[in-house]
C-alpha cells in the first residue's frame, strides 16, 4: 500500500533552516508527482510546493525564494528545504502524491519557529 512518512520537522528560531523528509513507499515513484502542503491551527491546508515526475517545480509565493522542494528517486524520497523561516511558516507539513485519482498524505511533521 502507498505509504509516505515525513520527518525533519522541529522547532527553529525565526531566519533559520530545516529540511524535511518525506520516504514515499507502496508506488513506483518515479512515475508520480509529489507535494507539500502546510496546515496552521485553524487554517486551510495550503499548497506549498510541488515537484512533478520530470522535475518541474511549483511555489506557493509566500516562499519563493526561501524554500526549495526537490526529489532522489534512488530513495524514493522528497525534500523541503526550508530557509528565513518565519513564525508565519509554523504549521504541521504534510507530505502527498496523487494516484489515479486518489490522493495520499503522510502523517505530518510540526514546524515550530520562534520569533
Amino acid at each position: 500500500q502507498v505509504q509516505l512518512v515525513e520527518s525533519g520537522g522541529g522547532l527553529v528560531q525565526a531566519g533559520g533552516s530545516l529540511r524535511l523528509s518525506c520516504v514515499a513507499s507502496g508506488f513506483i515513484f518515479s512515475r508520480y508527482g509529489m507535494g507539500w502542503y502546510r496546515q496552521a491551527p485553524g487554517k486551510e491546508r495550503d499548497l506549498v510546493a510541488r515537484i512533478s515526475s520530470s522535475g518541474t517545480t511549483y511555489y506557493a509565493d509566500s516562499v519563493k525564494g526561501r524554500f526549495t522542494i526537490s526529489r532522489d528517486v534512488a530513495k524514493s524520497t522528497v525534500y523541503l528545504q526550508m530557509s528565513a523561516l518565519k513564525p508565519e511558516d509554523m504549521a504541521v507539513y504534510y507530505c502527498t502524491t496523487r494516484i489515479l485519482g486518489r490522493d495520499y498524505w503522510g502523517q505530518g511533521t510540526q514546524v515550530t519557529v520562534s520569533s
